[in-house]
């Protein structure tokens, strides 16, 4: 085990210790292994149990079976042009998996245009492709109950919708309030409770934003959602039953050091968030995960050892460990 890996694993120990600590005694997180060089960036979990991580690296989505110990390859690295492998969702009523493809580099397969893409659930095999226009950036996703598919944007200020029988994807909302921050980017996660769209924006903020679906299927006017402190970089947002968001706060441009991000529970009250209770901190970049079985699955995505090596793959670190971890989540 290298200096920086042992580093890493202590930071997480720790954190995980002061959780169980300050927040509950009954901490005892589940570690699964994900592939070497994996650079997860989201998770979700089928109807059987079986988990699915995105790799951002190598363009591929790994499955963790229940009872396996090993994880395997469903969609292989490249299938139907996936490059940066951002937000992941299982569609069970579809019997699909479907993944944003990101095109910012550093992967190990070709770069293709950003889009959002679906894989068959049992067996990855390719099934359809949506280009995002006009250079988008497909980031993350999210399924309403009428099982209408929602992307975000990170390029440009939108939310995009796909319905059963559209042949691309349509501008459900666009706005200038997605347009915050002084990085250049746009959207990063989404979430549906009920009738409520949140999502959030790649740089920092001190609030969430709230668009509800009509009942004609139309967007009503962003609302924001204000936040009792500047959120780490909110990415992925989770829904944890009515009024309850799990944020995984990823510390995307490393403001707090390389283990600075957390997984926070906001509880929501009309326009704000009441309380913002910090489930675990001391974490590498914790983009996404996933709720079941009354926890938070989460993954560290360790972006830093890729950006520290910019045009230069060889230097690169190899063999680096990832894994699905978890903490309980509150009543």
């Amino acid at each position: 085990m290298t200096t920086s890996t042992l580093l890493c694993r202590l930071a997480l120990a720790c954190s995980l210790a002061w959780a169980a600590t300050g927040h509950a005694a009954d901490v005892a997180p589940s570690t699964r292994s994900l592939p070497e060089d994996w650079y997860p960036e989201s998770a979700a979990v089928g109807p059987d149990g079986s988990f699915y991580v995105g790799s951002w690296r190598q363009g591929a989505v790994a499955r963790l079976k229940p009872g396996a110990d090993q994880a395997e390859v469903l969609v292989k690295p490249g299938s139907n042009g996936l490059s940066n492998g951002q937000g992941v969702l299982v569609d069970a009523r579809r019997g699909l998996l479907w993944i944003c493809s990101g095109t910012l580099g550093y992967t190990t397969v070709p770069t293709r245009p950003s889009a959002l893409k679906s894989y068959d659930l049992a067996t990855g095999a390719p099934r359809a492709s949506y280009e995002l226009p006009d250079k988008g950036y497909c980031n993350d996703l999210a399924q309403d109950e009428q099982g209408n598919i929602y992307v975000t944007d990170s390029f440009q200020p939108r939310v995009f919708r796909w319905r059963d029988g559209d042949a691309a994807l349509q501008v459900w909302k666009e706005d200038t309030a997605f347009s915050a921050g002084p990085e250049g980017f746009k959207l990063n996660g989404i979430a549906i409770d009920r009738h409520h769209v949140y999502v959030s924006t790649v740089t920092a903020a001190s609030y969430l934003l709230r668009i509800d679906i009509q009942s004609d299927g139309s967007a009503s006017a962003v609302t924001r959602i204000e936040m009792p402190r500047t959120l780490k970089n909110a990415d992925g947002i989770r829904t944890a039953g009515p009024d309850r968001l799990v944020i995984f706060e990823s510390n995307a441009f490393g403001h707090d050091g390389p283990y600075g991000g957390q997984i926070s529970l906001a509880t929501l009250s009309g326009d704000r968030a009441s309380s913002l209770q910090t489930l675990v901190a001391g974490l590498n970049d914790p983009s996404g995960g996933v709720i079941a079985h009354h926890r938070v699955y989460f993954i560290e995505s360790k972006y830093g050892l890729l950006f520290a090596h910019k045009g230069d793959d060889a230097g690169i670190p190899r063999h680096v460990p990832f894994d699905l971890e978890s903490v309980p989540l509150p009543n």
